[in-house]
């Protein structure tokens, strides 16, 4: 059976575009023109022939039909690593699945100075053509809830190497302004994630009335019904305990007396040492908020940003005093790495945070930054936040009367999930010295 799947890896087949994603129409394509080839021959060469047309069928059987199929692919992938982390968005959506366009329509978002918003357009995007997002998906303005999108992201992330999905995740009945109420997502996306032995960790937004209190309950809530599931991530710590880790978007919003009574061992509220404990990663983004996040209780910091310069935290000269300032407080420093950022579909006035991708350059600059301060675990920003142009998913050349978009030429729509699958296998390679 593997046999008859190396003979039918397509030659083009490179690191980025593994077997079995998306090569199943040529792969079968190929596979028809090898038979056709041999046809003429099957009298004069007889069992051998036959021999290897059964095997070509029995591949192409086996990978349409089973779910052993999966795992054979799967072998096809390279190893996901555990220690790199992926923010992942399911808050998008189109007439087919959810009788609207979700987030695909994003309006365009005044500049607080009404001076300044006078000067640019206003209004709402109009999918499918004219999309909030200056770079256009290849698998087009999709629905979150589409299976098949589901299975094709899962595909994508694990030919990146990454292992861990951090998911954009609001309580039962909320959502962000622009979407809509999506964690009845959560069980696909677990089921998804470990059918491509991936984990999700959860990244919390920061929901109406977000304190002390709610975090305990909501944490409570994702810990007794995914806590059991097997792709539920959980990070093993220096000292040997295994917890659940959660990501906290904008914490520094909440002042640090509320976060301490939920993170530290006397707070009122307190969820150490009950069964509901894990490492809570604050989000930095000025330089004071490392001391506000200490106090607070908060087991790390990460800095999410993909705009070198932008602020403290996404600033990769920043980053080795940060992870010195982590070592010293017994702290986990998770560097954000991002591709490129441009958000201009929906604010249109702050062209001057755009951070061009420089052909993969960028990318490579930030993990290269990130590696030099040895981190325990590095996250990518992002999976598919189209909006702010920070995403590693397939992207494709697309032009309409409206606009033209941006696209990853000259290179191939896997472009950044190669760089990724290059620098997870780097970064694993450097850790293990790191460790001698």
């Amino acid at each position: 059976m593997m046999m008859a799947l190396k003979t039918l890896r397509p030659d083009r087949a490179g690191f980025g575009d593994p077997f079995g994603l998306g090569l199943l129409p040529e792969l079968q394509q190929r596979t028809t023109l090898l038979q056709n080839k041999h046809n003429p021959l099957t009298a004069a060469k007889g069992d051998s022939v036959t021999h290897t047309n059964n095997l070509h069928t029995i591949a192409l059987n086996s990978i349409k039909t089973s779910m052993a199929s999966v795992r054979k692919l799967e072998e096809e992938l390279p190893s996901p690593n555990y220690n790199f982390h992926v923010f992942y968005y399911s808050w998008f959506g189109n007439p087919q699945y959810d009788g609207k366009y979700i987030h695909w329509n994003h309006p365009l978002v005044p500049h607080w100075d009404s001076k300044i918003a006078n000067n640019y357009p206003k209004g709402r995007h109009n999918p499918p053509d004219d999309i909030a997002s200056s770079f256009y998906p290849e698998l087009g303005t999709y629905s979150s809830k589409d299976p098949s999108v589901i299975e094709a992201h899962m595909q994508q992330m694990r030919s990146a190497s990454v292992g861990v999905i951090a998911l954009s995740w609001y309580p039962p009945g909320m959502a962000d302004e622009n979407g809509e109420p999506g964690e009845d997502l959560v069980p696909v996306i677990l089921d998804n994630a470990h059918k491509y032995s991936l984990k999700v960790t959860f990244h919390i937004e920061p929901y109406k009335d977000r304190d002390d209190r709610s975090m305990y309950s909501n944490v409570k809530y994702i810990v007794d019904k995914y806590g059991g599931h097997p792709a539920f991530y959980r990070h093993k710590t220096s000292t040997g305990r295994t917890l659940p880790m959660f990501y906290v978007y904008d914490s520094y919003v909440t002042i640090p007396e509320i976060w301490a009574n939920l993170l530290t061992v006397s707070g009122s509220q307190s969820i150490r040492n009950t069964p509901y404990d894990g490492l809570f990663i604050a989000l930095l983004v000025e330089e004071k908020h490392k001391h506000e996040i200490h106090r607070s209780g908060f087991d790390g910091i990460y800095t999410y940003f993909a705009t070198n310069g932008f602020s403290y935290g996404s600033s990769h000269h920043n980053w080795p005093s940060l992870k010195a300032f982590c070592d010293s407080s017994n702290l986990m420093f998770i560097p954000s790495v991002g591709p490129g950022y441009i958000d201009t579909s929906i604010r249109p006035w702050n062209n001057h945070n755009t951070r061009n991708r420089v052909n993969g350059k960028y990318y490579e600059t930030a993990f290269n930054a990130a590696l030099l301060v040895r981190p325990e675990i590095i996250s990518i920003t992002s999976f598919n936040e189209w909006h702010e142009g920070t995403q590693i998913e397939k992207a494709v050349p697309k032009k309409t009367g409206q606009v033209i978009y941006l696209d990853y030429k000259p290179h191939k729509p896997t472009m950044y999930l190669e760089l990724s699958r290059k620098w997870s296998e780097k970064y694993s390679k450097e850790k293990e010295q790191w460790l001698m």
